[in-house]
C-alpha cells in the first residue's frame, strides 16, 4: 500500500487507525483504493475541519474540537478584532471586550460563518461593508454597545441570509429608512432599550419579519402606517414606551399577529377599530396604562385571544358585550382598577374562562355582584375579592359575605340586613327583660304581704308560665280577683318592654 503513505503524514491518530488495516492487506489494489476513497469521504473532511479549526485559532482565543467550528474570544480585553479566524468557523464570540471600531471586511472572508456576537463592547462606528465577507451570516448580535448612535445605510450590505439582528441597549435615536434593503431574509429585529421616539420607518415592507422588539424606548405614537406591509409579523413588543396615541387601524396589516405588548404606556383611550382583523391574536397586554372605560368594539375580532391584560389601569366601566366574542379566552386580568361593580351579562359569554383576576378594586359588595360570589363558589376561578363597601363588610372577602333574602325572595344588601336583630342581641334583650320582670313581680307580691320571703316565684322567664301554677301544695293564699289583677299587670309590663325594644 505504498500509494497510501504520502496521504498519512500529519493526519490525526483517529484517521491513521482507520487506514492502518489496509496497509498490510493482501487485497487487490483497486478494492483498497475504493475503501480509501470511502474513508476520505466519510471521515477525512470533518476530522480535518475540526483539526484545522483548533490549529488555526487566533492567539488567546479558544476554538472548539466539535464538528461545528466555534471561536470564543470573549472576556479578553481586546481593543480590535483579531486576525486569522479559521476558514471553517461557524460561530465567533467577541463579547465583553473593548472593541471600538469595525473596519471594512473586519472579519475577512468566512463563508461558513453563521453566527457572530459582539455584545458588550464599546463600539462607536461601524464602517460600511464591515460584514461584506460573511455571505452566510444568519445571526448578528451587537447589543449593549452604548456608543452606537448612528448606522450608515450600507452597514449591513451583502448580508442577504441574515435572519436575526440584535441592536438592543445601544444609543440609537433613529436608523436610515433603507438600511434593511439588503436584508430580505430578516425575521427577528431586536431594538429594545434605545432612544427611538417613533417606530423606525425602515421596517415598513419587511414582509419576512416575524418578531420586533421595541420595548423600553421613547416611542410616542403608533401611526396608521408604522407597521405597513408586515404581513408575517407574529410578535410585537412596544411595552414601557411613552405611547399615548394609537391611530385607527394601525395594526390592520399585521393579520398574523399573535402576541402584542402595549403595557406600561400612557394610553387613556383607544380607537374602536384598534385591533380590527387581528383574528390570530393570542395575547394582548394593555396593563399599566390610564384606560378608564372599556369599549365593546375593541375586542370584537379577537376570536382566538387566550390572555387579556387590562390590569392596573383606571377602569371603572366595562361596556356590556365587551367580551362577547372572546370564546377562546382562558385568562383575564382586571386587578388594580377602579371597578366597584359590574353585571352578570358582561361575563356571561366567557363562562369557560380559566382564570379571572379581580383583586385590588374598590368592590361594593351589594346584591349587584351576588352572582359573582355564586360564580366563585361554583367554578372556583376567582379569589381574593376584598370588599371596600358597605362598611359592615369592608375588608371582608366577597366569598365570606352572606346575602340574605327578603320574605318576597329579593336579595338584601349586607348593610340593609345588618339593621335587623341578630341572635346575639336577642339573648341580651331576653336577659334584661327577664331581670326587670322578676323585680316587678317581687315588688308587687311583697307589697301585698302574700308571699313568704323564702319563696322563689320565678327563677327564669320560661318557668313563669301561669299564675295559677303557684296554687300547689305550698299555696300562696292569693285570692282570685288578685290573680286576675296581677295577670293584667304582667301583660301590660311585657307589652311595654317589647315596644321599648322595638
Amino acid at each position: 500500500m505504498m500509494f497510501l503513505a504520502p496521504n498519512l503524514n500529519g493526519l490525526p491518530k483517529q484517521l491513521l487507525f482507520l487506514l492502518t488495516p489496509y496497509q498490510n492487506s493482501s487485497m487487490p489494489r483497486t478494492f483498497m483504493q475504493k475503501q480509501v476513497v470511502r474513508v476520505q469521504v466519510l471521515f477525512l473532511q470533518p476530522i480535518c475541519a475540526v483539526w484545522l479549526c483548533a490549529r488555526s485559532c487566533p492567539p488567546h482565543c479558544f476554538c472548539t474540537q466539535e464538528k461545528n467550528c466555534s471561536v470564543l474570544c470573549d472576556h479578553l480585553g481586546l481593543s480590535q478584532v483579531p486576525n486569522g479566524f479559521p476558514c471553517k468557523a461557524s460561530f465567533i464570540s467577541l463579547d465583553k471586550n473593548n472593541i471600538k471600531f469595525l473596519s471594512e471586511k473586519a472579519f475577512g472572508t468566512l463563508p461558513s460563518l453563521q453566527r457572530l456576537s459582539l455584545n458588550h463592547n464599546n463600539l462607536s462606528f461601524i464602517t460600511p461593508g464591515t460584514f461584506k465577507g460573511l455571505p452566510n451570516l444568519a445571526e448578528l448580535k451587537m447589543a449593549h454597545n452604548k456608543y452606537i448612535r448612528y448606522l450608515h445605510t450600507r452597514t449591513f450590505t451583502a448580508l442577504k441570509k441574515l435572519t436575526k439582528l440584535d441592536l438592543a441597549d445601544c444609543n440609537l435615536f433613529n436608523v436610515p429608512d433603507r438600511i434593511f434593503i439588503d436584508l430580505p431574509s430578516l425575521q427577528e429585529l431586536i431594538f429594545f432599550q434605545n432612544n427611538f421616539r417613533r417606530i423606525p420607518g425602515a421596517i415598513r415592507g419587511m414582509r419576512n419579519l416575524t418578531h420586533i422588539y421595541l420595548e423600553r424606548n421613547k416611542i410616542e405614537a403608533v401611526a396608521y402606517n408604522s407597521l405597513q406591509d408586515l404581513g408575517n409579523l407574529t410578535y410585537l413588543n412596544l411595552q414601557a414606551n411613552k405611547i399615548s396615541v394609537i391611530h385607527d387601524k394601525s395594526f390592520q396589516d399585521c393579520k398574523r399577529m399573535e402576541y402584542l405588548y402595549l403595557n406600561d404606556n400612557l394610553l387613556s383611550e383607544l380607537p374602536e377599530a384598534s385591533f380590527k382583523e387581528l383574528r390570530h391574536l393570542k395575547m394582548l397586554n394593555l396593563g399599566r396604562n390610564f384606560i378608564r372605560n372599556v369599549s365593546s368594539a375593541w375586542f370584537q375580532d379577537l376570536v382566538e385571544l387566550e390572555v387579556l391584560y387590562l390590569d392596573q389601569n383606571s377602569i371603572s366601566y366595562i361596556e356590556e358585550g365587551t367580551f362577547e366574542n372572546l370564546s377562546s379566552l382562558v385568562s383575564l386580568h382586571l386587578n388594580g382598577n377602579n371597578l366597584k361593580s359590574f353585571s352578570y351579562s358582561i361575563f356571561k359569554p366567557i363562562y369557560f374562562l380559566g382564570k379571572l383576576y379581580l383583586f385590588r378594586n374598590p368592590w361594593d359588595c351589594n346584591c349587584k355582584i351576588e352572582w359573582l360570589k355564586e360564580w366563585m363558589e361554583s367554578y372556583r376561578l376567582v379569589r381574593d375579592i376584598p370588599c371596600f363597601s358597605p362598611k359592615s363588610v369592608a375588608g371582608v372577602d366577597l366569598s365570606e359575605v352572606t346575602f340574605h333574602k327578603s320574605p318576597e325572595g329579593f336579595c338584601l344588601d349586607p348593610a340593609e340586613h345588618n339593621t335587623s336583630v341578630t341572635p346575639t342581641v336577642v339573648v341580651g334583650i331576653h336577659s334584661t327583660m327577664e331581670s326587670k320582670l322578676n323585680s316587678f313581680l317581687s315588688k308587687l307580691l311583697l307589697h301585698r304581704g302574700r308571699l313568704p320571703a323564702s319563696r322563689n316565684v320565678s327563677s327564669t322567664f320560661s318557668n313563669f308560665t301561669g299564675i295559677e301554677g303557684m296554687d300547689d301544695g305550698s299555696s300562696s293564699g292569693i285570692e282570685e280577683h288578685d290573680k286576675t289583677h296581677l295577670t293584667n299587670c304582667l301583660l301590660v309590663f311585657i307589652m311595654a318592654q317589647i315596644v321599648d325594644v322595638l
